[in-house]
């Protein structure tokens, strides 16, 4: 039976109850329904029952599966990348700041961004990512500016090919969506790029949303009764998906991207 409990404190309980079976090594600990404390460290876990929510039927294969990827990359991570390795692979993320709610800021590698986010950067392996440290920055004889510059190129390299589904409404408005499902669907609006691809089928300059970290949808900024409603929508996929970045709009002009919150 893999279906999980959709009770939070519940889910938890079950969580760590795979957890101690499989990785019995660990130390591990529930201290709150989302809060699992593993060797001394906190693990959020509303991402993965957001996660399990979208999947019931393969719920304990998911949480089985994302518990070996935070394993592997704390090995990976515990390891030093060489820079001639690291730099061909560094790649971007759009995080809200609300992850040093959680997270130290001083040792996470970043800068930051508009409407209430951070770009953060990680290596990305064959089978996992790696979350980069400031200490990690200091070690390789980098800066943060040089890591943006460094990740967005390898951002451009890596999506040679935008494969866009556009959707027209009754009213006039029109969306871009982009699915790669890769990880990096929502880092997408840091190509540099974009408006010179988008602006032709969405009229000129355009809105983003980014709801969650695989979840990107352009659209016009026009009419208003057509951006309202994928507002609304915008708002139900922040709530409901996993790695929620922001229900805020993005505006993308020539001239780069902006925040639209007040």
């Amino acid at each position: 039976m893999s279906t999980l409990p959709r009770e939070p404190e519940a889910f938890g309980e079950q969580v760590l109850e795979i957890l101690r079976h499989q990785w019995p090594d660990h130390e591990a600990v529930l201290t709150g329904p989302f809060d699992l404390v593993v060797d001394g460290r906190h693990l959020g876990l509303e991402n993965l029952y957001r996660m399990v929510l979208g999947a019931p039927d393969r719920g304990t294969e998911i949480v089985e599966d994302y518990l070996e990827k935070i394993f592997d990359g704390d090995e990976m991570g515990s390891t030093p990348i060489p820079w001639d390795l690291a730099k061909t692979r560094v790649m971007p993320r759009i995080q809200p700041e609300s992850i040093f709610q959680q997270l130290d800021r001083s040792q996470v590698a970043h800068v930051p961004w508009v409407n209430g986010t951070v770009i953060v950067f990680v290596v990305d392996m064959p089978q996992v990512t790696v979350s980069i440290t400031v200490e990690q920055v200091v070690r390789w004889g980098t800066s943060m500016d040089e890591l943006d510059e460094i990740a967005r190129a390898n951002l451009e390299r890596y999506s040679p090919d935008l494969q866009i589904q556009l959707i027209e409404s009754e009213d006039g408005g029109k969306a871009a969506i982009l699915g790669e499902h890769d990880g990096y669907d929502a880092a997408r609006v840091l190509l540099g790029r974009l408006h010179e691809r988008l602006a032709p089928e969405l009229d000129g300059d355009f809105l983003v949303a980014m709801p969650s970290r695989d979840m990107f949808v352009a659209m016009t900024a026009n009419p208003e009764g057509f951006v309202e409603r994928l507002r609304k929508r915008v708002d139900q996929d922040y709530r409901r998906l996993p790695y929620p970045i922001t229900r805020e709009l993005f505006l993308v002009t020539r001239d780069g991207v902006a925040g639209t919150a007040a």
